[in-house]
């Protein structure tokens, strides 16, 4: 299951889903309550770019790059197994948009991050769920 998500988050929110979703084994305790430190990764599957007026690379640990990154304009995440695609915009300092598609196991790190509500996603399902039951009906025009 695909979930097509647009929504606004704040900065923080977002990188602690990237961290829950890449690096929360791993990550040196300092990164983890600095909330300038960003994981990235190499281009192809499961990029992490971070896209910054200010980025200075602190430490690679395994795959994930730590950088120190100022003034976020945005951010671009893909999983590894390449069905969530998510961007985070910058709207207003360290306010965005979040929009992209993620997977339902990114859907459960996007709600413990604090990007998406459980009750967004308890709607979500709902509605879906309703479209399954009660296929609209499409009426063809004759011509």
């Amino acid at each position: 299951m695909l979930v097509q998500i647009v929504t606004t988050a704040s900065l923080e929110s977002f990188r602690k889903f990237i961290i829950i979703s890449t690096c929360r084994s791993f990550i040196p305790e300092s990164y983890l309550h600095d909330y300038e430190v960003f994981p990235e990764r190499e281009e192809g599957q499961g990029a992490i770019y971070i896209e910054a007026a200010d980025k200075v690379t602190l430490k690679k640990v395994r795959e994930i790059t730590f950088v120190n990154a100022k003034e976020i304009l945005g951010i671009i995440y893909s999983s590894k197994s390449g069905n969530t695609q998510l961007k985070w915009r910058q709207i207003r300092r360290r306010s965005g948009k979040v929009y992209g598609v993620a997977s339902a196991n990114a859907l459960v790190n996007l709600v413990e991050s604090g990007v998406l509500t459980q009750e967004w996603v308890d709607n979500y399902l709902r509605s879906s769920q309703d479209k399954k039951e009660n296929p609209s009906i499409r009426k063809e025009k004759s011509v």
